[in-house]
């Protein structure tokens, strides 16, 4: 028997989210899309993932309203992919992913998520212990932890090397030193990068 492309028969409103967002690789580019990777070709090279899924999930999250599609250069046309509001409020449920992922496997921490105002570690329900507010998703810094690659291959693993909001556009024409690298230094060795 084939397996069903839906939950139809379920009457529940979690299967009806998995309808949305439960195929493989849509969370990873919901994530993505949070960290500011907005072009085709960012999400490609950070995900590794084949292009047609990636064709396939940026079309049916745009179809949604999770991300709406815009234009950043008319010769030629290329658009690149920004997170609605309805997009944004997925942050709670990838966070929750998240921590629970670190809670259940071996690996160091990979990231750390704070309040830019005040720098304090989020906690598990995107509050700020300090301030006693639910930090808006444009306020939360993300930094490097321990458990992170200091020598990534691709350009968009270098961004997100350097602390940055959420949502902040990645610029894979800098590097996580904040130096705008010229196109033949796109190929040199990540090894070269200050850590």
């Amino acid at each position: 028997m084939a397996l069903g492309k839906d939950y139809a028969t379920q009457e529940c409103s979690i299967a009806r989210a998995l309808e949305i967002v439960g195929e493989r690789w849509t969370l990873l580019v919901i994530r993505d899309a949070l960290y500011g990777v907005r072009r085709y070709n960012d999400f490609l090279v950070h995900l590794g993932i084949p292009r047609a899924v990636l064709a396939a999930r940026l079309q049916a999250l745009t179809a949604e309203g999770i991300l709406e599609k815009r234009r950043y250069q008319e010769s030629p046309p290329r658009d690149e992919y920004v997170l609605t509001d309805r997009g944004i409020g997925l942050w709670p449920t990838l966070r929750s992913l998240g921590l629970w992922g670190r809670e259940h496997s071996t690996e160091s921490r990979l990231r750390y998520f704070r309040h830019a105002a005040c720098g304090t570690e989020l906690g598990p329900y995107g509050e700020c212990p300090a301030c006693a507010v639910i930090v808006p998703v444009p306020d939360v810094e993300m930094t490097p932890g321990p458990g992170l690659d200091r020598n990534p291959a691709d350009p968009v693993s270098r961004a997100l090397l350097a602390p940055r909001r959420l949502l902040e556009p990645v610029d894979t024409d800098r590097g996580p030193d904040g130096v705008a690298h010229t196109a033949s230094d796109s190929g040199r060795s990540a090894r070269n990068l200050p850590v």
